[in-house]
């Protein structure tokens, strides 16, 4: 590697170091289509699982094998027939299921496998474990269609998953369920991830689509959602089996019974799974229950966050220079935005109850984030908590950003405005701006 790319590489290494110390021990769920194997793309994603497995995450991986099944039926000169959106599943039907699991289990197992010292594989070693975990039933008589074999979990043996996963082992679930009865069961690839991963209360679900992720109707990417803002993007959406939408659909469900995160990430793209995985911005569609970006007080924890923030304003000037030990005895008066764990802004109110007037101070946003209206949000914070505390007069002193808050109803007024306190401590060398902005 060239010098040139040091840095970047660097860099990426990085903003990984985060992530690879909250993802160990942690368990994901990884879900994929039965077209993914009928691509170029299987080998890729070994690799993938062979980096997170090494990593310490607990991998659960769910296939399907819906290309499979019409193929090995094609075969037969037999033609599915579907209620709604499932198969129907007949006794013909569920020899070609068993046959499909077979001839994808088979391939799947091989590249997990795969150890050639010149691969990425190399020397990994992977265990693949199987087994009866899924309990099945019948799905029974739909508006008075039987649907025979087609079936739906009805328990999932946690604990026994749980202990090949502390053994290091990527747990391999096909669509396929066994009731006490000794009968088989056609099971949706898209249900048996969703229940696995509630069950297991999962860290992650993730499913790999043939999309880059969700999109609004005007065609934006949504790279988050809220459970509730999936819910209304799925309002008179048809749910297809394999498609984006019923994958979104079982994305919301399984956040709403505990599962941390869910993801929807392109299989077609190189690295997708670890850049959705490892880089701050992702690359696809993250749901979670709540909203991803907080408004909070901020605690001693974030002081080395918000000098992070604010040292690149201090070195242009931009912001009078703060201590570590002044920002936290001032602790209290600061107030961050957190995403996603990531503190990306702050802002300091010191009170001045005498004069009822209080200074907006050290207001910095992460420039890869000031697009996003985090600065706008510091402001309405503070001017919220100013209410509160009876502030009349919201003010500052700027030397570069006056425009900008003037453009936020604040007014250019002088010195000697400023609360006595203040006005005794106010350089005149530097030359600061000053501006208020009326409470009402």
């Amino acid at each position: 590697m060239t010098s040139l790319h040091t840095p970047a590489f660097v860099y990426a290494f990085r903003e990984a170091a985060p992530y690879i110390h909250a993802f160990r021990n942690k368990t994901f769920v990884i879900a994929f289509g039965g077209e993914l194997l009928e691509t170029d793309r299987l080998a890729p994603l070994c690799y993938d699982l062979n980096v997170l497995i090494s990593l310490g995450v607990r991998v659960v991986l769910v296939h399907g094998i819906r290309p499979q099944i019409d193929a090995v039926l094609a075969t037969k000169g037999i033609v599915s027939r579907y209620h709604g959106s499932r198969r129907i599943t007949d006794g013909e039907g569920l020899a070609a299921v068993r046959q499909a699991v077979g001839l994808a289990r088979a391939e799947i197992e091989s590249q997990l496998s795969l150890a050639l010292p010149n691969s990425p594989m190399a020397g990994a070693n992977l265990r693949i474990s199987s087994g009866n975990f899924v309990v099945a039933r019948p799905l029974g008589v739909l508006d008075g269609v039987d649907m025979q074999y087609t079936g739906q979990v009805r328990r999932i043996d946690v604990q026994a998953i749980r202990d090949h996963l502390a053994l290091g082992e990527i747990v391999l679930f096909s669509p396929l369920g066994f009731s006490p009865t000794g009968e088989s069961f056609n099971l949706t690839m898209e249900e048996l991830a969703t229940d696995l991963a509630v069950n297991l209360q999962a860290d992650k679900l993730i499913f790999l689509a043939d999309s880059d992720g969700v999109h609004s109707e005007d065609g934006t990417f949504l790279a988050e959602l809220t459970a509730g803002e999936a819910e209304q993007l799925l309002e008179e959406k048809e749910l297809t089996p394999g498609s984006l939408w019923t994958y979104l659909a079982c994305a919301t469900r399984a956040t709403r019974k505990g599962v941390a995160r869910a993801h929807l990430v392109s299989h077609r793209e190189e690295g997708a799974l670890l850049t959705e995985l490892f880089t701050h911005d992702g690359i696809g569609t993250m749901i979670s229950r709540e909203n991803l970006v907080k408004m909070r007080t901020a605690t001693i924890d974030d002081v080395g966050a918000i000098l992070a923030l604010i040292e690149p304003l201090e070195q242009r000037g931009a912001l009078v220079k703060r201590g570590r030990e002044l920002i936290e005895m001032e602790i209290q008066h600061y107030f961050v935005v957190e995403h996603d764990g990531m503190i990306i802004g702050c802002v300091a109110m010191h009170p001045y109850p005498k004069e009822q007037m209080a200074e907006l101070a050290c207001l910095a946003v992460d420039p890869q984030w000031r697009d996003g209206g985090y600065g706008d949000a510091l402001v309405q914070q503070v001017e919220r908590q100013a209410r509160a505390k009876g502030v009349a007069n919201l003010f500052v002193l700027t030397t570069q950003t006056a425009h900008w808050f003037v453009e936020h109803g604040f007014v250019l007024a002088t010195p000697e405005a400023l609360p006595e306190a203040k006005k005794a401590f106010y350089n005149h060398q530097r030359r600061s701006q000053v501006l208020i902005k009326t409470l009402s």
